[in-house]
């Protein structure tokens, strides 16, 4: 095998020449033969006992060609690849040129990344909106925090009030007969929650334990059984047990109980300062966004469409991925959605599209800047992949080529590179909120 040209022959594609001597080209009809044969059946042969004139006798002499011609491709594109130096950005068209006593000729037209032209990527200006803390958003927090922390205190010596959980069995009648789903036993029901139909915990507040007593309702008119929806019914009902949920003081002791501080005060304070940096993190975030907006905008290239396609199936993968850690696949998501793989694609293709064009700009201004990665930065990125994912570094190493690595710390790198050379300006987001306006 050997490579007869690599020609340009668009602005980023390429058409390669691959020549395959006859000897290991009949060596791979052979192989196919032996491989396919076994599967056909011949008049007067017993199955996969035909000779092998007879079967291309029956079926022409190329029955074994396109099965030798799959069996070779994946070495000869191979090697042409690494004698031509080309790095292809999508799966080649495939061809035959010739197939004759010489051997076989194919051509794979391959496409590559485009040349790029960037300027004026350092500097650029953006601003960041930084929400600002407030005490509502603190006091939130320390309320749920607070809730995670209550414990549920038995209610005795008085009747049900609103915020009690209630313990009771209940059963439903509509015309006097009891229907479908109405009946339950030991149920606790927090009154106030409105989980029950209108009126129903409503009507079990001002009720004693070992009370038995009815509930008048009448179910919504949009109720999802129709047999039931608009009708009154009665629920026969008997309160067995309160609880109440008891929160803790908000004091030291608390702050003790949930932090590593010994007053409420220090406490507060750390969680205002936590909640100010996930604000700061959030408008960096989408300060990034806006610079990696700006050098697409600012990025000059033809870039070829399956480049597109290609990411937007990466994308799928990872929508798949996702879906499977979380106890669904890609077939019976399309099958409760409607979705098809192609409307998928569709969806995915803007962001592939900004994805492949940021990567594209980053790579171009690693290369101006002569960016590099250092092993320790690459070790380091190894270390941080095999952290996210549990799995031992070795084998992290095994699954990603270094070559990869290295070329994502080069786009980080260049990242980091934008955004320190960057004016960032904060603002406020009424200010923001008015220069939108």
């Amino acid at each position: 095998m050997k490579l007869v040209k690599a020609e340009k022959i668009e602005a980023s594609k390429y058409e390669l020449h691959i020549s395959i001597d006859k000897a290991t080209f009949d060596a791979a009809v052979n192989k196919a033969f032996q491989k396919e044969g076994k599967k056909m059946s011949i008049p007067g042969f017993r199955k996969g006992k035909a000779p092998r004139s007879i079967i291309e006798k029956m079926y022409g002499k190329g029955v074994f060609y396109e099965t030798a011609i799959n069996d070779l491709i994946p070495d000869a594109y191979t090697a042409a690849l690494e004698e031509s130096k080309i790095n292809p950005v999508a799966q080649p068209e495939f061809d035959i040129v010739s197939l004759d006593d010489e051997g076989l000729v194919l051509s794979a037209k391959v496409f590559v990344k485009p040349e790029v032209e960037i300027a004026d990527y350092l500097g650029l200006a953006v601003t960041r909106t930084v929400a600002p803390v407030t005490d509502e958003e603190v006091d939130r927090e320390i309320e749920v925090i607070r809730e995670r922390n209550s414990r549920e205190t038995e209610v005795l010596g008085r009747a049900a009030e609103m915020g009690d959980t209630a313990v009771i069995d209940y059963e439903g009648f509509c015309d006097g007969k009891a229907f479908e789903g109405g009946k339950g036993e030991d149920y606790a029901l927090k009154l106030g929650s409105n989980t029950f139909i209108p009126g129903f915990e409503d009507q079990i507040v001002g009720k004693k334990i070992d009370e038995e007593f009815d509930v008048n309702v009448t179910f919504p008119t949009e109720y999802h059984s129709k047999e039931l929806a608009g009708k009154e019914a009665v629920f026969k009902c008997k309160l067995h047990a309160l609880t109440r949920t008891e929160l803790p003081e908000l004091d030291d002791e608390f702050a003790k109980d949930v932090s590593e501080f010994d007053t409420f005060a220090e406490y507060k304070a750390d969680l205002k300062a936590k909640i100010e940096k996930r604000h700061l993190d959030s408008a960096s975030t989408a300060a990034d966004e806006k610079l990696v907006d700006a050098l697409i905008e600012k990025l000059v290239a033809d870039i070829p469409a399956p480049m597109f396609e290609a990411e937007a199936e990466n994308f799928l993968r990872d929508y798949d991925m996702r879906l499977r850690q979380s106890g669904l696949d890609l077939n019976t998501y399309m099958k409760y959605t409607g979705m098809t793989l192609d409307g998928l694609r569709e969806q995915f293709r803007p962001q592939a599209e900004r994805q492949v064009k940021a990567r594209l700009a980053l790579e171009k201004i690693a290369e101006l800047e002569k960016v590099e990665a250092t092993e320790e930065d690459i070790n380091a990125e190894y270390q941080r992949i095999a952290d996210a994912y549990n799995m031992p570094v070795d084998q992290v190493k095994e699954s990603i080529p270094a070559d990869a690595i290295t070329d994502d710390m080069r786009v980080k790198k260049a990242m980091d590179l934008v955004r320190e050379k960057a004016v960032i300006t904060d603002e406020a987001p009424k200010a923001a909120e008015d220069k939108a306006e």
